[in-house]
């Protein structure tokens, strides 16, 4: 499962649930502005940037 990151990295603008954001392989997240500004090219890992899918609520889990 993905980690959902509430922030961009780059500028820490918010990134709640129905935002749009891209993340790297590694869940490096960033808000579209500072992603299409990179190239959409993650800084850390030089790997591609993209879009992360979206989250209404947490997943129900079967206990």
């Amino acid at each position: 499962m993905l980690l959902m990151k509430p922030a961009c990295e780059a500028c820490a603008a918010p990134l709640p649930l129905l935002a749009a954001a891209f993340i790297c392989s590694y869940e490096c997240t960033f808000c579209p502005a500072c992603a299409a500004r990179m190239q959409h090219t993650c800084p850390n890992c030089s790997g591609v940037l993209l879009a992360r899918p979206t989250r209404v609520m947490a997943p129900e889990r079967a206990d």
